[in-house]
């Protein structure tokens, strides 16, 4: 069964599923799962922000066919690694947990790079179109990291 990891931001049109999208270009398919959903209902069975297929095709990945969802308490039980956008996804996302167990799956994206500093990935939605590319390069950056680590600790032969 592979490692399941979900991405989380508010929407699930911007930030986690060019997470999404970009984790799992690093990962082997065979080995890891990757998938996204938004804390709020807003754009359920939606596709992603056209900003945010964009900036991943010129990249060289596709995201066109994600369809946005919301996260609930069932999410826990289904994934192993919970990567969550912002400190607001965060608190989101942890009032649901059943258990300690549970909450030691969520985990602030970006606290892979920077440990315990608690930095948001801005929300790129309502800002300028290089904000998506902004957001992009901090999520591939921090992706490299996250493979490497998954890859690191359970594909070992």
């Amino acid at each position: 069964m592979p490692v399941r990891i979900l991405m989380v931001c508010l929407g699930n049109i911007c930030r986690s599923p060019l997470a999404e999208g970009i984790l799992a270009s690093k990962l082997p398919k065979d080995k890891f799962f990757v998938d996204s959903a938004g804390t709020g209902n807003y754009h359920i069975g939606k596709k992603p922000d056209n900003r945010s297929i964009g900036i991943a095709k010129r990249k060289g990945i596709d995201i066109s066919c994600q369809k946005a969802r919301q996260f609930t308490a069932r999410d826990y039980k289904e994934y192993d690694y919970i990567y969550v956008m912002d400190g607001s996804n965060y608190s989101n996302v942890i009032d649901l947990a059943p258990d300690e167990n549970s909450k030691k799956k969520v985990s602030l994206i970006l606290n892979e790079l920077f440990p315990n500093e608690n930095v948001d990935v801005p929300d790129p939605y309502f800002g300028l179109e290089n904000g998506f590319a902004t957001v992009y390069e901090m999520l591939d950056e921090v992706c490299d990291v996250i493979a490497e680590k998954l890859i690191k600790e359970h594909t070992t032969s």
